[in-house]
């Protein structure tokens, strides 16, 4: 797997990081079979539950990227200084993980291998797609300053301004694609190997 991206430095770079972030890992998650996409990674979650953990975690944010901005500040207040940079909201991302951080509600309902794995795939991917589009479109509405001024809550890093939920959303991504390619490659070599 070879997916990456750059660090944003601002609004432009952090849009076209999120959009090509999902052109990619829509290529990483088409890649797997339909069985390999259902069948869980040794006792971790199968690529078809992260797909569906993700786009349930996408679809708050893009809701309140819709919100009237009056309904955030009043919410949530207004930034107290500046959004942490990429690499300030990297650290505080592992940090959490290493503290214990789990899905909560954000988890995939426990879903039984699909009469139809074929339909139940594009169910899926379809979902994700209405998602990640719906971030796009209602992030590119809000300007560099905006993403600075406005906060929203995140369940387990509290309130964070637009700026650090988004580049929070293309961490917990690539934070994702890279667990399951992981656990992906130990299944593998844990399997045995044909003589």
């Amino acid at each position: 797997m070879d997916i990456a991206v750059n660090p944003p430095r601002d609004r432009a770079s952090l849009l076209a990081a999120l959009a090509k972030l999902h052109r990619d890992s829509t290529g990483y998650w088409n890649a797997f079979t339909d069985d390999e996409f259902f069948r869980p990674l040794g006792q971790a979650w199968s690529p078809s539950d992260n797909v569906r953990h993700l786009t349930k975690s996408i679809r708050p944010v893009a809701q309140a990227l819709r919100l009237p901005r009056l309904v955030l500040r009043i919410a949530f207040g207004r930034a107290a200084g500046p959004s942490r940079s990429y690499a300030e909201m990297t650290d505080t991302y592992h940090a959490a993980l290493d503290g214990g951080a789990k899905a909560g509600r954000f988890a995939p309902a426990p879903s039984p291998f699909p009469h139809d794995p074929a339909a139940r795939r594009a169910e899926i991917m379809a979902a994700r797609e209405q998602a990640a589009s719906a971030l796009d479109a209602a992030a590119a509405r809000w300007s560099d300053e905006a993403l600075d001024r406005y906060r929203m809550p995140h369940p387990v890093l509290g309130k964070l301004t637009v700026r650090e939920m988004l580049t929070f959303t293309l961490l917990h991504n690539l934070h994702h694609l890279h667990v399951v390619e992981r656990r992906r490659a130990e299944a593998a070599a844990a399997s045995p190997q044909p003589a």
